[in-house]
């Protein structure tokens, strides 16, 4: 399996510049979605002292025309501080900052979603809306082929991967706890990890989190990953489909509730949620993966524990429906439901808005309303 230079690098070498001391000085790595929704960036600049909150973190810029994001006429933008978390690569005190682009005039780029999801969070904060996350992944060498998978072939079926134990089942584990213990020490809202159906693939979970909150912990957490999987000298996939055929695919299915339907006799409250969404299939579709609903369309057959993207379904316990009602739920008459539509690689920004479009505002349509500022 082909992995990367870098990764044949001395680390022990590295180690010895990382240990010198720093001073007072702190390292904050400014973090960005790029043009393509999905790709991530970073650069690193120096501080004079540790910042304490966002409002202790500069404005920086940088140039758009190399990241999809603008032409090189007019290519500066600006990076906006919007989550802070410890870094677990050069660890304390040094900073990873999550951060929204703006353009040259001020405005949000296409692919700045966190703006228009924060003021949408904001018109419902009083029903403390809960959002977790299950970020499945596929573990790939630099030449695209599976971790662990047979060079010129394929592994044995689907069946004893999910959850597996052993060097014939679990394929990349380290790089699943190295993961695991970053993202705990970054401050990320992590709550769990597993293997998954197909070899090489993986999940995590992010949550529960509050509003915004879900899309910042789980974008941090991708960043995360790729750094991690840098260390190794291999590549995590968010392709919703990453290997055709009878192999499963890659989903990011969402878990949502709000304070009445964690109370008593909430389970009415995740019905009428249901009920509106199953009016609003299309719409949440197009939301539910940077293409529009193209690249969903190659994991969404109805097979393979998923439903059709053509149709919309829900059901108690049932991992082939659009919405599931985890049956605890069912018994208990109140909790949360689980959306299994969004792929891998969703901006969880879109999909946290669009439940909360649809569900929390009533909107109706195949069109996201307008509100006045």
């Amino acid at each position: 399996m082909a992995t990367s230079e870098s990764a044949s690098l001395s680390k022990t070498v590295k180690q010895h510049y990382m240990d010198l001391s720093q001073g007072d000085k702190v390292q904050a790595m400014y973090i960005w979605i790029d043009g393509t929704g999905e790709g991530l960036r970073c650069k690193t600049r120096t501080l004079d002292s540790e910042p304490k909150n966002i409002d202790d973190l500069p404005e920086w810029n940088f140039d758009g025309s190399s990241t999809y994001q603008s032409e090189g006429s007019n290519s500066d933008m600006y990076l906006i501080p919007a989550a802070m978390f410890r870094d677990p690569f050069r660890k304390d005190p040094n900073k990873l900052v999550l951060c929204e682009v703006l353009k040259y005039n001020r405005k949000p780029t296409e692919t700045n979603l966190r703006l228009m999801c924060k003021k949408i969070m904001e018109m419902v904060e009083n029903q403390v809306p809960w959002f977790g996350m299950e970020q499945e992944y596929t573990i790939l060498g630099t030449d695209g082929h599976p971790f662990g998978w047979p060079s010129n072939g394929f592994p044995g079926p689907q069946g004893p991967y999910y959850c597996g134990v052993g060097a014939d089942k679990a394929y990349g584990r380290d790089i699943v706890e190295a993961h695991y213990r970053a993202c705990l020490y970054a401050g990320v809202m992590i709550c769990g990890t597993n293997a998954e159906v197909m070899p090489a693939q993986w999940e995590f979970q992010v949550g529960p989190c509050e509003g915004i909150n879900m899309g910042d912990h789980l974008w941090a957490a991708r960043f995360i990953l790729h750094r991690v999987c840098e260390d190794f000298g291999v590549v995590a996939s968010f392709d919703p489909k990453p290997i055709p055929g009878n192999w499963n695919g890659a989903g990011c299915h969402t878990n949502f509730s709000t304070k009445e339907m964690r109370e008593d006799g909430g389970l009415r409250g995740i019905e009428d949620s249901i009920e509106k969404l199953g009016r609003r299939h299309c719409y949440h579709i197009r939301a539910y993966d940077p293409k529009g609903g193209l690249d969903n369309a190659r994991r969404l057959t109805g097979h393979h524990e998923t439903s059709n993207i053509h149709e919309f379904s829900a059901g108690v316990a049932n991992r082939g429906a659009s919405i599931r009602i985890p049956r605890s739920v069912g018994q208990d008459k109140k909790g949360y439901f689980e959306d299994r539509r969004p792929s891998a690689n969703c901006d969880p920004y879109a999909v946290t808005e669009a439940l909360i479009r649809t569900c929390l505002l009533s909107e109706e349509g195949e069109e996201p309303k307008e509100y006045s500022k």
